[in-house]
């Protein structure tokens, strides 16, 4: 992305799945030396496919202390668009936003994924 080039699927999944693996470290109790996890993680990434949100729901499969909710900030183009613009020296550049539209699956069905316009 820095190099002004959209992310494919390809070139996220191991990324996705290098976030759901820290969560899940952090967050699991440890006996062997008595690691007290937090009571809880905030967790950032754009997750804009359904895809990419189950690849984060899987951290909850096998580990009871993990629990996922995702939120999502609804926005117009033009507003995400204004945004960026605004940013001074950010590798995400304007014409990407146009991109993560297209690739944007809106979660509004997914029962763990409350919207809010941003």
């Amino acid at each position: 992305m820095s190099n002004g080039t959209p992310l494919t699927d390809a070139d996220r999944w191991d990324w996705l799945i290098s976030l759901r693996d820290t969560v899940c470290e952090i967050l699991c109790p440890s006996s062997s030396n008595n690691y007290q996890p937090p009571s809880g993680v905030i967790m950032t990434c754009s997750a804009l496919k359904q895809k990419y949100r189950d690849v984060m729901r899987v951290a909850a499969y096998g580990h009871p202390t993990v629990r996922i909710h995702f939120i999502y900030l609804k926005a117009e183009d033009d507003v995400l668009m204004r945004r960026v613009h605004e940013r001074k020296s950010h590798y995400m550049k304007s014409h990407m936003v146009h991109s993560q539209f297209e690739a944007l699956e809106e979660p509004t069905a997914e029962w763990d994924t409350p919207s809010s316009p941003s």
